[in-house]
């Protein structure tokens, strides 16, 4: 058995939240003693589980004096795969709260947001000013008509007046829904369009790589293609005049806001699902996919995310790079619940001029640092070294996620990053809205692994048979009981259908995630990729994680993307691996180091892993959350149309792959 690369030390698990509400839990009778027996409890017992949390956390709802806020903890507990809406799980039916109301509970002169652009340039916010402008904002939505159920959009950056816009939509129970303002407008209309919002945030302008690219003409074009928009807010950037003429009721954001005095916010409680968000998927198979999300479900579920797994208070200042296009925006946000200082950042993770992720980690003081997994690959190939060039002694805990970590990126931060942080990789999606499986502050970390099960999710492994696969065999990530923030319905799904075939056609009653994943003897997890996208060569199944793995360890390589090609050979049908490379500046492929990528994966993962062809491309298409498309490259090679490619952040790349010579033969 290997030996963990991080402990936490006696003191760190003695103050832990985790630590603090294991001894709740067994105050209150149940039979726990460390997180494995927490876990199993937390399964198997998942109305305390969750009840229990509620309290823990102290959930703002409408209250009975002596009773709890609630009639019931879980109705059909054992009903998975909801064959329509009303007849699936349903969680704490009778409650009533707001989402918006337990994010601004905390009250003062503390930071409540701290924003960075590309340039260093900061803005600030106390708890105080965030309620006030979220009070301003609230009341603007209710002098347009908005109330619940209505939807506002956001066509926003990482800044302020996004999360003010969406926690005052919140306030009222409207529905919040936003893509990154890198989305091409087809892009926009096939999220917006499905969801016709009333009220259209919108940013004049961004900032990315040291380019400014104004937003003005597609928001013109969208507000004008969809009827429904009755209000476009214009946030301005860099501070340019902004005009909003030709928008439909166009305003800009100050004026939206006003000057005069306003009242406190008024937040309507509401059912516990009552809809709180409106998620997409990428789209790269077709029209994306609105997933919305119930504002109870998704408030327990970062609840325990953040003060059970990541161990945040008050005094933690927490940060994660993303785009408002991904759902680790609305994961970082909700971290304003346990009275922490949220750090948001628009811009380019990686700029010629500078680190500025590290700049911006030492001066804010960051305690917990999230990023992508490609962001921590990157800054190893550009052979950064923050442990000496930074004063990160603030931070205890760096959060991964996007794509599996790579081993030698667990090497990379412990020997270059810092010796003594916890490093969580964490995994879920936006279908879950948080994850399934994360990080664990009094648990180690072992090279290679997510640490552990997230509390109250019913995670498992599955064999082609549907049954629980042995510790250390790869197969589908699965769920197997309910829990809070499972989906409350798809968007124009009236009977469910859509929302069944996506999870549970696979397995009967049982979550399939998608992801091709393993258990491991430390009962944490290893993710090898998305099942979708697995090779089958000679039958053998495959991750392409672990292709990843050994490839871009090599000097030359920036990154990767690897494709399963269809061939048939003397024997009948069968799948070839094929690599594709994106090279450093300068180099080209040649045989000898086609060679050395062959022999490292045959030495480090096995002969059925070494591709059967490799070949140097320029540019590799990401979707906007900035994950590869395995499956977009996998049709074009086979002649196969990619069905939406707005869903891309650069759809050009995709001729790159179009038509190869090397692909023929």
């Amino acid at each position: 058995m290997s030996e963990p690369i991080w402990t936490p030390g006696a003191g760190a698990i003695a103050r832990a939240n985790l630590t603090r509400f294991i001894s709740t839990v067994r105050e209150a009778g149940a039979a726990v003693h460390d997180y494995a027996s927490l876990h199993a409890w937390s399964v198997d017992r998942r109305e305390e589980f969750w009840a229990a949390l509620w309290r823990f956390c102290g959930v703002i709802a409408d209250e009975t004096p002596g009773r709890d806020p609630w009639r019931a903890v879980l109705v059909g507990r054992d009903r998975m795969a909801p064959p329509t809406p009303e007849l699936g799980p349903t969680w704490f039916p009778g409650a009533r709260l707001n989402f918006a109301e337990n994010l601004l509970r905390h009250r003062g002169n503390g930071l409540a947001l701290v924003s960075w652009d590309e340039r260093g340039r900061r803005a600030a916010l106390t708890r105080d000013e965030l309620y006030h402008a979220v009070a301003r904002a609230a009341a603007a939505l209710r002098a347009d008509g908005v109330t619940a159920g209505d939807r506002v959009a956001g066509f926003m950056p990482n800044v302020p007046e996004t999360v003010i816009m969406m926690l005052a939509a919140a306030s009222l129970g409207a529905i919040w829904s936003s893509c990154s303002p890198d989305f091409g407008v087809n892009g926009v209309l096939d999220r917006f369009g499905q969801i016709q919002p009333r009220v259209l945030l919108a940013t004049a302008g961004y900032r990315y790589a040291g380019k400014t690219i104004d937003c003005m003409p597609r928001v013109r074009e969208i507000a004008a293609r969809i009827p429904e928009i009755e209000r476009v807010v214009v946030v301005p950037h860099d501070g340019a005049a902004v005009d909003p003429a030709g928008l439909p009721r166009g305003v800009v954001w100050d004026e939206y806001l006003g000057s005069g005095a306003v009242a406190a916010l008024d937040f309507v409680r509401l059912p516990f699902d009552h809809p709180l968000y409106i998620m997409y998927s990428s789209g790269t198979t077709g029209l994306p996919k609105c997933m919305v999300h119930g504002a109870g479900g998704t408030l327990l579920q970062h609840l325990k995310e953040h003060a059970l797994h990541t161990d945040i208070g008050p005094d933690d200042r927490v940060f994660y790079f993303t785009t408002c296009g991904w759902m680790m925006w609305n994961w970082l946000v909700s971290a304003l619940a346990l009275g922490a200082t949220v750090v948001l950042y628009d811009g380019a993770a990686i700029l010629k001029r500078g680190p500025v992720m590290w700049d911006l980690a030492e001066q804010e003081r960051l305690t917990v640092f999230g990023t992508s997994a490609k962001f921590i690959a990157l800054t190893e190939k550009e052979g950064r070294r923050p442990r000496g060039t930074h004063d990160l002694s603030s931070l205890r805990c760096i959060l991964s996620t996007g794509s599996p970590l790579a081993e030698h990126s667990y090497d990379y931060v412990y020997q270059h990053v810092k010796p003594d942080v916890q490093l969580s990789s964490i995994s879920g999606g936006t279908d879950i809205i948080s994850c399934f499986a994360l990080g664990n502050p009094i648990l180690p970390v072992y090279r290679g692994e997510l640490q552990c099960r997230g509390l109250g999710m019913a995670v498992d492994v599955f064999d082609e048979r549907g049954k629980p696969a042995p510790v250390g065999q790869a197969g589908e990530l699965v769920c197997t009981a309910p829990f809070p923030s499972m989906p409350v319905r798809f968007w124009n799904d009236p009977d469910g259908a859509k929302y069944h075939d996506a999870y549970f056609a696979m397995f009967p009653n049982v979550w399939r995630h998608g992801d091709w994943a393993e258990r491991t003897v430390h009962d944490g997890l290893i993710i090898h990729g998305r099942s979708d996208a697995t090779l089958n060569p000679q039958g053998v199944r495959i991750g392409t994680a672990e292709i990843y793995r050994q490839v871009e360890q090599l000097e030359e390589i920036v990154e990767s993307i690897v494709v399963g090609q269809d061939v048939t050979t003397e024997f009948g049908p069968d799948v070839r691996i094929v690599l594709f490379v994106r090279l450093r500046d300068g180099l080209v492929l040649d045989d000898p180091l086609r060679e050395r990528i062959r022999e490292r994966i045959r030495a480090n993962a096995s002969p059925h892993h070494v591709p059967r062809k490799i070949v140097q491309v320029p540019d590799i298409p990401r979707t906007i959350s900035g994950k590869i498309s395995e499956l977009a490259v996998r049709n074009v090679i086979h002649g196969r149309p990619v069905k939406n490619t707005d869903a891309l952040a650069n759809p050009e790349s995709l001729e790159l792959y179009r038509d190869l010579l090397e692909l023929k033969s």
